[in-house]
């Protein structure tokens, strides 16, 4: 995975033969329930990826994506399994939504739930984009204030979100505010946030990694 200002369009031809199929990788996230991934969808999955890309600090790949798919650091050191297989599929998922944001950010594209009448249900994706946050919370801090002028980045997202006691992250007072419990177009907002919060890190994030 590219840590840099780079295009990481050119993922090996290794990394993307061994990658597990995303339709499949979705599967094996909800068989692993009982071990407490971060993700327990691909929506889940792809939100989280999104934060990691788009975040204020570089993460070392082992420190990611061991929680997000429950899994020991030895499982990186081992190709045939469907550990390895899993691992593959979200480097290529990261360098893919790296690549797009450095390019055609407009072309961006979250991975989103639907529910059986077709409609988008941001919620999964935003949970694991707030989940990712929770790896370095101090960093996200300033983002997180509502009196910072530019907390309304996180927004779009946010309005998704419910902390671990199920209320709300977007500044309501309770889980019953008014809040849909079914948001139908606000999750239109969610692509064009995670670029304006790649650009807004960038230059904080990069001056870090030297």
């Amino acid at each position: 995975m590219n840590r840099r200002r780079r295009s990481s369009s050119s993922s090996s031809p290794a990394m993307t033969a061994a990658a597990m199929p995303l339709d499949e990788l979705d599967r094996w996230l909800q068989t692993r329930a009982e071990l407490h991934p971060t993700a327990t969808s691909l929506a889940m999955l792809d939100g989280y990826v999104a934060a990691i890309v788009a975040g204020p600090v570089s993460i070392s790949p082992p420190d990611w994506i061991c929680p997000l798919l429950a899994i020991d650091i030895d499982a990186f050191n081992h190709g045939g399994t469907p550990e390895f297989a899993a691992i593959s599929a979200v480097a290529l998922r990261h360098n893919e939504i790296s690549n797009t944001l450095s390019t055609v950010p407009d072309r961006f594209k979250p991975m989103h739930r639907r529910e059986a009448g077709g409609a988008i249900d941001a919620r999964s994706w935003c949970q694991g984009f707030y989940a990712a946050m929770q790896l370095r919370p101090a960093a996200w801090a300033p983002l997180l204030d509502p009196g910072h002028l530019h907390h309304g980045l996180l927004r779009p997202i946010l309005m998704h979100c419910r902390d671990d006691q199920d209320w709300p992250l977007s500044g309501a007072k309770s889980p019953t505010n008014g809040m849909s419990d079914n948001p139908s177009d606000t999750h239109l907002g969610i692509p064009a946030a995670v670029e304006a919060l790649r650009q807004y890190w960038m230059p904080i994030r990069y001056k870090r990694a030297r």
